[in-house]
């Protein structure tokens, strides 16, 4: 019964990370169009530099939380989510040092219009939760 649940959530969290990750696509590709419209080559290249710094270390927090596997004992997964989202921090400010000082965006606006409409996708979990269906 207990394994049950856990790969009940298991899917939960999955269904939440595709519907996260559908929506993040769409709002970056969004972007990308626009400043492709608005501002050609260079602004679709800083909308891209953008979604990547967001997605990239989102991505890192997702596989090192181990959010998508089976449950934890609680002490583990507060440690485990504690190194997640370091890591997370450190990779965010890594790409952003190598983005400004490698390939610095040509047209920041784009860049930082990007990278905050992406990581605000967060804000939408609660309609992007699927419901649950029972008491248990």
């Amino acid at each position: 019964m207990k394994q049950k649940r856990q790969r009940r959530e298991v899917t939960r969290r999955q269904a939440y990370v595709r519907r996260l990750s559908v929506v993040q696509a769409c709002i970056a590709i969004a972007i990308v169009v626009l400043a492709l419209g608005v501002s050609q080559r260079e602004g679709a290249v800083s909308a891209l530099l953008g979604v990547a710094v967001a997605l990239l270390p989102h991505a890192f927090f997702v596989q090192r939380s181990g959010a998508l596997t089976a449950r934890m004992r609680p002490s583990q997964s507060a440690a485990r989510l504690f190194r997640a989202e370091m890591g997370k921090f450190g990779l965010t400010v890594v790409l952003f040092i190598a983005v400004f000082v490698v390939v610095p965006p040509s047209n920041p606006a784009f860049f930082f219009s990007a990278y905050v409409a992406v990581v605000l996708t967060h804000w939408l979990t609660p309609w992007l939760m699927p419901k649950r269906r029972s008491t248990d």
